[in-house]
């Protein structure tokens, strides 16, 4: 049971990404994995558990050494800031963080608002740019914060663009390029080094194989 490691992760785009990267690399997932619809999947052939999570609660769970290692979108490591390593780049569900709103508006001088469901990296953000902003916190549906005149402007993750554009939003700014980290409890790495290290020699040569030219 010493070998076994316990594996944080959310459903969705990362969770099919991740585990097509992880069968890849040898280990032996079960084709019904994916369509599990348990919150805790053991797997013992391949010595994992994996613990099926929010993406914001992916670090939550590796920093209270609940998950020995945890996927989870580099957004979430900006906004959640925990005390857990960055192990690898998996290169994973790219999208980029950025700043969006009504087109040809400019940002209320007197007390600009701005929705996100990322307050941290969206105050650090504007700070840099030298603006006062009034951060809103909203956790879904951000789009709908120019449209109903609740912010100026919102910080959203943007992938292909289609919900800013259907919304009638656009781009303003790039804030952040996103992909997905593995990411490891800082005890776990000292007790369950090998294993560890052994899992991150094999997905860096998948990464680096899918990096090459054909």
């Amino acid at each position: 049971m010493n070998n076994l490691l316990t594996i944080a992760m959310p459903k969705g785009r990362i969770f099919t990404e991740a585990a097509e990267l992880l069968r890849k690399a040898g280990f032996p997932l079960p084709p019904e994995f994916d369509d599990s619809r348990k919150l805790i999947i053991d797997v013992p052939e391949a010595q994992f558990r994996f613990i099926l999570a929010k993406p914001m609660d992916v670090a939550t769970y590796v920093e209270h050494g609940v998950a020995d290692l945890g996927i989870a979108g580099k957004d979430v490591m900006l906004e959640e800031e925990r005390d857990v390593y960055e192990l690898l780049d998996l290169k994973i569900s790219a999208c980029h963080l950025a700043v969006a709103g009504l087109p040809n508006t400019k940002m209320n001088e007197v007390a600009p608002k701005v929705a996100t469901k990322y307050p941290h990296v969206a105050a650090a953000y504007f700070r840099q740019q030298g603006e006062q902003v009034e951060i809103i916190k909203l956790n879904g549906s951000i789009e709908l914060a120019p449209l109903i005149g609740l912010a100026d402007r919102i910080v959203d993750i943007v992938s292909t663009g289609r919900t800013l554009v259907e919304n009638g939003l656009v781009e303003y700014e790039v804030i952040e390029h996103i992909t997905s980290r593995l990411i490891v409890n800082r005890v776990s790495y000292r007790i369950k080094d090998e294993r560890i290290t052994e899992i991150v020699e094999k997905l860096s040569e998948v990464i680096k194989q899918k990096g090459e030219p054909a």
